[in-house]
């Protein structure tokens, strides 16, 4: 049984991601998916302006580009008063190849990936092999699976990336702790080709609606809108997700007359949890698997991709005879960031729209205004929010 490559469990983005960062060093992959073929629900949306920079080198942006939606600007909303601050990418066009959100959906960035990675002989694709723990010694690993008759096989190689989710199996398997919070409420979130931006006075394709009773969260792809909604947890799904309840919901958020269209419904719990470790020996936990947030501002996915391109730089390195100490700085670098920027920006924009107390809720709307307002305070935010200023942080992180 060959050790010579590296076993990538998950083809989502982060293990697509990571996959062509190797692939492109020379380096042999196995990428293993418990499903018949590539996820494709619809999940993360937002594509930050430094992720697609870094995409770049796969030769993937333009049809993305070409799928999706470019957003230039994003904003707070009071949902009585209307726009409380709006921001503009072009303050930080001297930063980025792509000053602005896309939005577009995360399936197609893997299916893109894939079909490049399908010409590569040394790319292999294992799908309905659900992973169910990993061991390993001094030279490699070996990855137990388990196919959909039951019947469980062994897959060996040099090193293996986790990239299987918030309740991933090599995680588990390894005894790392995943320590955190739950969200409270539910996220219900919802897709219809209603026009949104025809309906509501200065709407930008991204925006964040706070009140103190119900905030909520619109975001424009290329044909539809996706409206995001804190909802009761003791509410029954089977009422939740049901046409009635839903109707009501989205009447409320915005009446009109007659019922709404409604392409896609789905209802999740949020977790705010990080890894106690990122690096295990040979295997290296990597996207949700490594950490989970509230979707607020977009940073799920893109920093599970900033994470296998990390990786996979420091693991080629290892690969070609670096000590494999060094995989490391991999773990303190992305480590912080989860637990720094990406929960911290995510619970403070959670804090904003729900906030209740009226005194401390219009101070957050001042300093929005007061940011937006402010050249210097507005760039320092987009830096901040588009995980541009992170990524530029971890490099002091030896």
């Amino acid at each position: 049984m060959s050790r010579d490559r590296v076993l990538i469990v998950g083809a989502g983005p982060v293990g697509l991601v990571a996959a062509a960062a190797l692939a492109a060093e020379a380096i042999p992959v196995a990428i293993i998916e418990a499903e018949r073929d590539l996820p494709d629900g619809m999940r993360a949306s937002t594509f930050h302006p430094p992720t697609l920079d870094m995409l770049e080198r796969f030769g993937v942006v333009e049809s993305l580009i070409a799928d999706g939606l470019i957003c230039p600007t994003w904003q707070f909303r009071d949902r009585a008063e209307g726009p409380i601050a709006t921001f503009d990418h072009a303050m930080i066009a001297d930063d980025t190849r792509h000053p602005y959100r896309l939005q577009c959906e995360q399936w197609r960035l893997t299916r893109l990936l894939r079909e490049r990675l399908a010409a590569n002989a040394a790319v292999e694709f294992i799908y309905d092999a659900r992973a169910l723990g990993v061991t390993q010694d001094k030279d490699g690993v070996r990855l137990t699976i388990s196919r959909p008759d039951g019947h469980r096989e062994e897959l060996a190689g040099r090193f293996l990336i986790g990239a299987d989710g918030a309740r991933s199996a090599i995680r588990k398997s390894l005894g790392i702790g995943f320590e955190g919070q739950t969200i409270p409420e539910i996220y219900l979130t919802l897709s219809t080709p209603f026009a949104y931006h025809d309906a509501i006075e200065d709407l930008t394709n991204i925006a964040y609606i706070s009140d103190p009773d119900e905030w909520f969260v619109l975001l424009r792809n290329r044909n539809l809108w996706r409206l995001l909604l804190p909802t009761d947890p003791n509410e029954p799904e089977e009422v939740m997700l049901s046409d009635a309840r839903i109707e009501q919901r989205m009447q409320e958020v915005l009446s009109k007359g007659g019922a709404y269209e409604i392409t896609h419904r789905t209802a999740y719990r949020v977790h705010e949890r990080v890894a106690e470790r990122y690096v295990e020996g040979r295997v290296f936990l990597a996207g949700d698997a490594a950490h989970v947030n509230n979707p607020l501002g977009g940073m799920g996915m893109n920093g599970g991709i900033h994470d296998a391109l990390n990786l996979a730089e420091k693991l080629a390195a290892v690969w070609r005879g670096a000590p494999l100490a060094a995989m490391g700085r991999y773990e303190r670098q992305r480590r912080k960031v989860a637990l720094e920027v990406v929960q911290q920006q995510a619970l403070r924009n959670r804090s904003i729209l729900n906030q209740k107390d009226p005194a401390v809720r219009q101070a957050f709307l001042d300093d929005l205004r007061a940011t937006v307002a402010d050249p210097a305070r507005h760039r320092a935010h987009l830096l901040r929010t588009s995980m541009i200023q992170s990524l530029r942080d971890l490099e002091a992180i030896e």
